[in-house]
């Protein structure tokens, strides 16, 4: 049985870094940046799946850093608009107007069919072997913005009787799509490298 000691995350971004390497603790694996593992890369991500795009950022990195690598890729997807904005969620609207849009895009739509979810996907690549695994947080899109926590989406999406905006980020980790997607990992991981 090979030990997994150390993976590289496919970010920079320091709320995901801290989330995995919070959620992965027990494992006894240390998770660094792409930045920290020498890997300056941002490929363009022209899969049409979210998985797809999680292991396009992770074969980039793997491919410079040649260590273990993960990567995530997530967005909103909202019954009501065939799944928009699914896999463009982070160019749907300028930085700051998402919610605006998303709302004016949704005026129309009754309660019942206002149905929607995050998804993310991560990815997983050492070598020839890959994996990859999702979580989701399935709620509604509310009709206005509410709270101040959280980011993009959050103040719009509904889950039970409060926005993820309105939660705090303690909660929001318990229920979200990456913290699912990341116990998902954290299962395979400890299966294949810990048992």
């Amino acid at each position: 049985m090979i030990m997994l000691k150390k993976l590289v995350m496919a970010t920079n971004n320091a709320n995901k870094l801290s989330e995995t390497r919070e959620i992965l603790a027990p494992l006894g694996i240390e998770v660094l940046s792409q930045r920290e593992a020498g890997a300056d890369v941002e490929p363009e991500e022209n899969g049409s799946t979210f998985a797809e795009n999680a292991m396009i950022k992770a074969k980039a990195v793997y491919d410079i850093v040649k260590l273990p690598v993960i990567a995530d890729d997530s967005g909103l997807c909202v019954d009501a608009l065939d799944g928009a904005p699914g896999i463009y969620s982070a160019r749907f609207a300028p930085k700051g107007e998402e919610c605006a849009k998303l709302l004016e895009a949704m005026k129309d739509i009754p309660d019942e069919s206002r149905r929607a979810y995050f998804e993310c996907s991560i990815a997983f690549k050492d070598g020839n072997e890959t994996k990859t695994v999702s979580g989701a947080c399935i709620g509604k899109i509310g009709y206005e913005s509410k709270g101040t926590n959280g980011f993009g989406y959050d103040p719009v999406f509904v889950y039970g009787d409060r926005t993820l905006a309105e939660m705090s980020a303690e909660e929001k980790n318990k229920i979200s799509h990456r913290a699912a997607a990341l116990k998902n990992l954290y299962d395979y991981l400890n299966e294949r490298y810990c048992d």
